[in-house]
């Protein structure tokens, strides 16, 4: 199999694509912090430092993973249980992104460079907790709710209340929908003793916990909004969101989990853009 080939293979492993959950939400920070336009090269450090995050995650992820992967039947099919990669050419791909991540918080800040150890550490260790805890959920919401906040940081080279604001909001948004995500594999999880909200309280349970979530994460991204000052361009954005928060409940249900893809990754995928969108804008129109 060529490189090329193999390095489709090893994108589509991690869901590369899956990056726009968290690009925009880091973007927005950075917009934040600098006031409107961050520079041509932050902008691009960011990039490569989120990108190198993401991709040793889910590298990483997909590594640990593999035992329940291969008695999974939603997942059994993956690249690595179905022996498409190598273990030690998905290792190559984390160790290769985990040096693009680092070197690009060395080049933004001091602060930056400083945390970046523990940002990734928070990363690659949510991988385990579904292991011990139900509330893997919030971790994996944590692991990319850093985002707005290493945003900022990317730019002002310290921290402020409003990302953290921010990085709440995503935390909680992450987790609402990655509970209602986990639904599909409520069975096997219990099965294999791995722990997750509907693992342990039921579907029903499962998507109430999600609402809440959700609504703790839209008063966030509100509060956030109301304490930049984004005026009425962010609350269009956040009207949109709220269509899309309740639509995403709409399409799927306790007994109906057939179109859980397109709750997961198309609205949600959305919604990061149309919140980058909005903050964005109402930025501009300021300057």
């Amino acid at each position: 199999m060529g490189l090329f080939a193999k390095t489709r293979i090893l994108l589509d492993m991690i869901k590369f694509e899956h990056t726009v959950f968290a690009l925009p939400f880091a973007y927005l920070g950075a917009f934040l912090a600098a006031g409107g336009l961050p520079g041509l090269r932050t902008s691009l450090l960011i990039l490569l430092a989120m990108a190198g995050a993401r991709t040793a995650a889910m590298g990483f992820n997909r590594i640990v993973d593999v035992p329940y992967d291969a008695r999974n039947p939603r997942t059994c099919g993956r690249a690595l249980p179905a022996g498409k990669v190598r273990t030690s050419e998905a290792w190559a791909m984390v160790i290769l992104a985990s040096a693009a991540f680092f070197l690009a918080a060395f080049f933004l800040n001091r602060m930056a460079f400083a945390l970046s150890p523990i940002v990734l550490a928070i990363t690659l260790f949510y991988s385990y907790t579904k292991r011990f805890s139900s509330l893997c959920h919030l971790f994996l919401g944590l692991a990319i709710g850093i985002s707005p906040t290493a945003g900022w940081i990317a730019v002002s080279g310290d921290v402020g209340l409003l990302p953290l604001v921010v990085s709440a909001g995503v935390i909680f948004w992450v987790a609402g929908f990655d509970i209602l995500y986990s639904c599909l594999d409520q069975e096997f999880d219990r099965s294999c003793g791995l722990f997750s909200i509907p693992a342990r309280y039921g579907l029903k349970n499962a998507f109430r916990i999600s609402a809440l979530f959700h609504a703790i994460a839209f008063i966030l991204f509100a509060a956030a909004g109301f304490m930049a000052q984004l005026g009425w361009i962010y609350a269009a954005g956040l009207a949109v969101t709220l269509v899309l928060l309740v639509f995403q409940r709409r399409i799927v249900s306790p007994d109906d989990l057939s179109r859980m893809d397109m709750a997961f990754f198309t609205l949600n995928g959305v919604i990061s853009m149309v919140l980058f969108a909005a903050t964005v804008a109402s930025l501009l129109a300021r300057t």
